[in-house]
């Protein structure tokens, strides 16, 4: 059991409060996290030993998904990359019951971000919903195992929005 002090005093700028936040934040014990694999691809995440998603206090953590067929290997065509990977993102969302809409913070990775980002954008409006957009972060790479453009999300869950 906790015990909030009354008496206590701020140190190093700190308030009790916060002292007091940290401490139950501290003692909480670990969420569980359930592993979400989309459709027929569960083979594929087993092989390469990671999680396509993890579900965990109400949010849903997506790995970072690229254009790749279905065995395994990179799309060359740009446009259909970038394609591909919102396909198998949407797929793990889709799985975990949630849509694009759900989500509320992306990052892309992009191989030689000056070249390629014009056509990249261009796709995006066909995945991307209507207003308010999630944040959004763009990181410019030098190498993908192949791939050009990679997109890596975090979702509200559907049913932590109810509750």
């Amino acid at each position: 059991m906790l015990v909030y002090r009354a008496d206590a005093r701020p140190y190093c700028g700190f308030n009790a409060d916060f002292s007091f936040r940290t401490q139950v934040l501290m003692e909480t014990p670990m969420t569980q996290r359930d592993v979400v694999f989309p459709a027929g691809r569960q083979a594929l995440y087993e092989r390469n030993r990671y999680s396509p998603a993890l579900r965990s206090n109400g949010f849903l953590f997506v790995s970072g998904q690229v254009g790749s067929r279905e065995d395994g290997s990179p799309e060359p065509d740009l446009e259909k990359q970038v394609r591909l990977a919102f396909n198998n993102l949407n797929a793990i969302l889709l799985a975990a019951g949630c849509t694009f809409d759900d989500v509320v913070d992306v990052t892309v990775f992009i191989v030689d971000p000056e070249a390629r980002f014009e056509r990249i954008w261009k796709v995006i409006p066909e995945f991307w919903g209507d207003a308010p957009h999630p944040t959004l972060t763009g990181v410019g790479v030098t190498w993908l195992y192949g791939f050009d453009f990679e997109i890596k999300v975090i979702a509200r869950l559907p049913e932590a929005v109810e509750q």
